[in-house]
């Protein structure tokens, strides 16, 4: 997805105002107001409010599975393989902590390509269960629910910006901090 100039300006402030008043909270007119612009004038650059929360949520989606594919396509140990998706994916995390917050809390609001997008996660879960069960099968760990570890450490790296925008801690100690959580609170004291 390829934005112009103009509609990437649109959509920096329509994550601002969704972060803000959240997609429900927030218009059209609210959002042409915060550009200094017409409503109407709006239109001409966006078909819909929705079409910019479509941008927000498949354009990060995408980012995740970018990272995904690169953590796979890696010749490296499986447990470095475990530690290089874990970095990858709060990496995409920390560089768009407004939009993961929204992505996380309002992608539910779209409406003709929810369908497309429930899609969309459900193919990423599924592919980092998959790479989740090899590593543990690699390191012989023991993995009772594949599809349970995979939803916990996601649902953990999803919502880590709260940490990352509260904490005044660096960014890598946090990032550490999550991933030994992470690491040794599922797998105790297996190395």
């Amino acid at each position: 997805m390829e934005l112009k100039e103009k509609q990437k300006k649109i959509l920096d402030v329509a994550v601002e105002l969704f972060k803000e008043k959240g997609y429900m909270g927030s218009s059209v007119r609210d959002l042409a107001t915060k550009l200094n612009i017409k409503a109407a004038s709006l239109y001409a650059h966006i078909r819909s409010k929705e079409e910019i929360l479509e941008w927000i949520c498949f354009g990060i989606a995408q980012e995740f599975f970018d990272e995904l594919q690169e953590v796979k396509n890696t010749d490296i140990a499986p447990k470095d393989k475990l530690n290089l998706f874990l970095d990858k994916h709060l990496s995409v995390v920390l560089q768009n902590r407004d939009v993961t917050h929204i992505y996380s809390n309002e992608w539910r609001h779209l409406q003709e390509r929810l369908p497309e997008f429930v899609e969309l996660r459900k193919k990423y879960q599924e592919e980092v269960e998959q790479l989740i069960s090899e590593i543990y099968k690699a390191e012989n760990w023991e993995l009772k629910s594949p599809t349970f570890t995979t939803r916990f450490i996601l649902h953990t790296l999803n919502n880590s910006y709260f940490w990352f925008k509260r904490n005044t801690e660096s960014t890598s100690e946090i990032t550490d901090e999550i991933r030994a959580k992470l690491l040794y609170g599922l797998l105790g004291n297996q190395k």
